[in-house]
């Protein structure tokens, strides 16, 4: 099955904030913008932050495996290498985790690298990592 890239919309709190972060921190490139928008290139994927103050703010969370997981949150599914390059650049730049990087779900189906933080506006992003792709639908 091919992966198509997907499209997501999220509101930010302040453009200038939402640049350095995406294109400073994370390393996205930088697409399209207006003095209300931004695209930026999420590993293949179109996220755009829109500049909407009274929409950012932090999301609820739910308990899994132990932590308490931002309900609104989106990210990208990594390679085990990737995943540790980017949650050791992460860490040097002194990112404040809302779940610190580990393997969660150890020895059962599922079984997952991740980590959780947090944007500017207080978007939360997940990254994750499978050693075998094939497991990430796995029931």
């Amino acid at each position: 099955m091919a992966v198509h890239p997907f499209h997501l919309a999220f509101p930010v709190h302040d453009l200038a904030a939402a640049r350095a972060f995406y294109g400073g921190l994370l390393g996205c490139p930088e697409g399209r913008s207006s003095e209300d928008w931004i695209d930026f290139d999420l590993y293949g994927h179109q996220v755009v932050a829109h500049l909407a103050p009274d929409e950012a703010r932090q999301a609820a969370t739910n308990a899994v495996d132990g932590d308490q997981v931002p309900v609104r949150h989106f990210g990208v599914v990594l390679s085990m290498e990737d995943w540790q390059a980017l949650a050791d650049r992460l860490k040097a730049a002194g990112v404040s985790f809302v779940i610190e990087p580990h393997v969660r779900f150890k020895g059962q189906v599922g079984e997952q690298a991740t980590m959780f933080f947090l944007d500017p506006s207080g978007n939360a992003l997940e990254f994750k990592a499978f050693r075998d792709i094939a497991s990430l639908f796995a029931k």
